[in-house]
This record gives C-alpha cells, structure tokens and sequence, in this order.
C-alpha cells in the first residue's frame, strides 16, 4: 500500500514536515515526483482550474512550468487539523519575456490515511515585481535551510 508520510493525525511538528516536503517537491519542477503525493482521484482547484486525478494534475504542472520560469517557492503552516493542512505560499517565477512575479496565495489541503492528498484548493495572486525586487534567491532546486521563510522576509 502507497503511504506518503507523515500520516495524519497531524502535529504541529508532523505538519511543518508535511509542508516543507510539498515545497521541496514542487521546487523540484519535476511532475512526475509531485503528482505521487497525491491520491489517484485528487481534486484540485488552482485559480480557474480543476484538475482531477494524477493525469490531469500531472498535465496542469506540465503547462505550469513551461510558462513559469525559475520557479521558487516557499510555503508556511497556517494551521492544521486532523487530515487537514492549511499554508500560505509566495513564489516567484519570470515568463517567456522575462517579466518577473510575485504569486501569493492559500491552500487547503486534505489527506487520506495514507498521508496522500485527495484535496487540494488554492487562491492565488499574481503580483508583477522588477528583477531587483526578487528575493527568492537561491540556486534552482530546494530552498537551503538558512534562507529565510515567508514571515521572516516580511511576506
């Protein structure tokens, strides 16, 4: 049987471990890595799409990250509660002319036992920022323990 741990009921330290794993998955730029946390059935809503199951997911990251360019993300635990997480996230890409952004946005996310996420919901703005105003600086890939986390940048 797939498990993805940690597995709900979550802690508070289970869940920060649950966020920080999602944010290094999805930093990989990798669908194929991404799309196995979540359950055959998923069901996302990311702005005005609604993505269901791991095909459909596996697509939209696909599209995703061919239009969003140097990708870097950072998500932080609002809350949690049983099987369900709830984070905050910014992240900061350019696109094929080199306009820069900013997206920020909530999630809400729903496990089963398994640790698997069958629920996903996010709202998400997208900010224009010049090149100097970026402060997602790392190298492409997982974001280095040291660098700072959303509320330690102010965001």
């Amino acid at each position: 049987m797939e498990t993805r741990p940690p597995l709900p009921p979550f802690t508070n330290e289970s869940a920060i471990q649950k966020v920080r794993l999602a944010e290094d998955a999805w930093n990989s730029r990798d669908p194929d890595r991404v799309v196995l946390a979540y359950t055959e059935d998923t069901q996302w809503r990311n702005r005005s799409e609604f993505p269901v199951g791991r095909a459909q997911a596996h697509a939209f990251l696909t599209a995703k990250w061919q239009k969003e360019h140097d990708y870097r993300l950072i998500k932080e635990l609002w809350a949690f509660t049983g099987n369900r997480i709830a984070v905050r996230f910014a992240y900061e890409w350019h696109d094929g002319h080199d306009n820069w952004f900013r997206s920020y946005g909530n999630e809400n996310w729903e496990f089963d036992v398994r640790g698997l996420m069958q629920r996903r919901f996010a709202s998400i703005n997208d900010l224009a920022i010049a090149r100097e105003e970026r402060k997602f600086l790392w190298p492409l890939g997982r974001r280095p323990d040291a660098h700072h986390g959303l509320s330690e940048l102010g965001l």
